[in-house]
């Protein structure tokens, strides 16, 4: 079992900037692909950024060229730096793992879900 926890998560000013981290448990992490998804207020869980084990990197459009998601295997900590924050941003921050190393994009392929991270950007 895998446990992964978010931090990071708050309130800023529209323009500023905040970076997610989520710590997971267990010895496989290398192995695992990570990603980050988030939930707005009445609206779907969508993907945001997802990286490999061998750091291959995917973004939403929304978040391209703003969002940067990195991993620290020694730490087992996976970050997403968020720069140029826009009040569409606000949301809860979930980090999700997969255990088989695909780079995937759809909720319903990952294993395990952190418990989120509420992040709020004020207009």
């Amino acid at each position: 079992q895998v446990q992964l926890v978010e931090s990071g998560g708050g309130m800023v000013q529209a323009g500023g900037s905040l970076r997610l981290s989520c710590a997971a448990s267990g010895r496989a992490f290398s192995s695992y692909t990570m990603g980050w998804f988030r939930q707005a207020p009445g609206k779907e869980r969508e993907f945001v950024a997802v990286i490999s084990w061998r750091a291959t990197t995917y973004y939403a459009d929304s978040v391209k060229g703003r969002f940067t998601i990195s991993r620290d295997n020694a730490k087992n900590t996976v970050y997403l730096q968020m720069n140029s924050l826009k009040p569409e941003d606000t949301a809860v921050y979930y980090c999700v793992a997969e255990r088989g190393g695909l780079i995937v994009k759809l909720k319903e392929e990952y294993d395990y879900w952190g418990q989120g991270t509420q992040v709020t950007v004020s207009s």
